[in-house]
């Protein structure tokens, strides 16, 4: 298990995100550029005392990132407000890659296409979003519950 943020744009998210993956031992992906400076003093910064414990992996664009995930038999499962199957309908694997989009526009279209499955979080009507960082939790969770690979 995996999760992946595709051009991030908030440093605060992503240190955040960095602490969730350390935390439950899953690999952080990111696909560059980041919106704010990501040199490796910045991600720590960001993430505190917890990016030491972290497994981060930046890759240079979204092509060398699905080449690897390819490459790996991973499956690419978007976090989307459009996604088609709600998050209690999600059959998550071990081998999946939670991929999160921007704060401030998501993932283009192509992205999108390239998903082997798109998962959306249920919502009360009128909201549209919510924080990334949040959404990377119940994802997270919901995913790690039901393959059976929380940490001890």
């Amino acid at each position: 298990m995996r999760i992946a943020l595709y051009q991030p744009d908030i440093a605060g998210n992503v240190g955040t995100i960095i602490r969730l993956a350390a935390c439950f031992a899953v690999q952080l992906d990111i696909v560059m550029p980041c919106g704010f400076p990501a040199s490796d003093k910045q991600l720590r910064r960001a993430a505190m005392d917890y990016s030491d414990a972290a497994e981060i992996v930046r890759h240079a664009n979204a092509d060398t990132f699905f080449d690897e995930q390819a490459g790996g038999a991973r499956r690419i499962v978007l976090l989307t407000s459009r996604g088609d199957v709600p998050l209690h309908r999600a059959a998550f694997t071990s081998t999946d890659t939670l991929l999160l989009g921007s704060e401030s526009a998501g993932v283009p279209e192509n992205i999108h296409a390239r998903a082997g499955m798109r998962v959306r979080i249920p919502m009360a009507a009128g909201f549209r979003s919510l924080n990334i960082a949040v959404a990377a939790g119940i994802a997270l969770s919901e995913a790690l519950r039901q393959t059976g690979l929380f940490p001890e």
